[in-house]
């Protein structure tokens, strides 16, 4: 088995590749890695091998993990479904979160945002209208995003995908990319994330427009 540093490096270049025949900087993409299920030393592995963006889906098992870690300077994203009482803690927390999909849940966040705080987000849009997934409708991204936006304390940044394990990438990667740029054009600024692709598929993500990649088992392998 590659170890966590081998992996990084060979995602790393494999990033480069996609970005580069997109005509995009590498740079431009941030590798979020999903650390789910994964121990704080497995983290502590991926610091040193670079990386600074850690996701995580589970609040009860991320927020000692966020606490032992604390000494780092690591940015975390919350990317799990997320329950109206489970918002104090996120907001608490977490820098980003990736999965709003409802102005209830953006509200909670919020009011429950600590004084000074501003919590970045994007909005989760069902893409691929798969009623199994979590997401706004493609037809109700415009008014969520909106409304986002008179939340002093959330930053509304983008949008966000999981695609239906039967989804061909390229489609729905696009048809995200053009509903980002879509939105662009009446969502405040910064409008400057498109959280879509996980180890399977993110350079396809990339080459349709992806900032963020989030990517857990090519880089800690496979979960217990």
């Amino acid at each position: 088995m590659r170890s966590i540093a081998k992996n990084i490096a060979a995602i790393q270049a494999r990033k480069a590749t996609a970005a580069r025949s997109a005509g995009r900087d590498p740079e431009s993409v941030v590798i979020v890695a999903v650390a789910k299920r994964k121990p704080a030393s497995d983290i502590e592995q991926a610091y040193a091998a670079g990386l600074t963006n850690f996701g995580e889906n589970y609040l009860q098992e991320a927020v000692p993990k966020i606490a032992a870690l604390g000494h780092l300077p690591l940015t975390w994203h919350f990317i799990g479904s997320i329950q109206s009482n489970k918002t104090r803690a996120i907001a608490e927390h977490f820098d980003w979160v990736h999965t709003v999909e409802r102005i209830k849940i953006a509200q909670r966040l919020n009011d429950q945002c600590p004084a000074g705080k501003t919590l970045q987000a994007c909005l989760q849009v069902n893409i691929d209208a798969d009623p199994a997934k979590a997401g706004v409708a493609l037809e109700n991204a415009a008014d969520t995003v909106l409304g986002m936006a008179n939340l002093p304390a959330l930053r509304v940044r983008g949008l966000m995908a999981i695609l239906n394990a039967d989804a061909d990438p390229q489609v729905s990667y696009q048809r995200m990319h053009e509903l980002f740029i879509e939105l662009g054009k009446c969502a405040p600024e910064p409008w400057d994330t498109l959280s879509m692709g996980m180890s399977r598929d993110y350079p396809q993500a990339i080459a349709n427009g992806a900032t963020h990649v989030r990517i857990g088992t090519e880089i800690f392998g496979a979960r217990d």
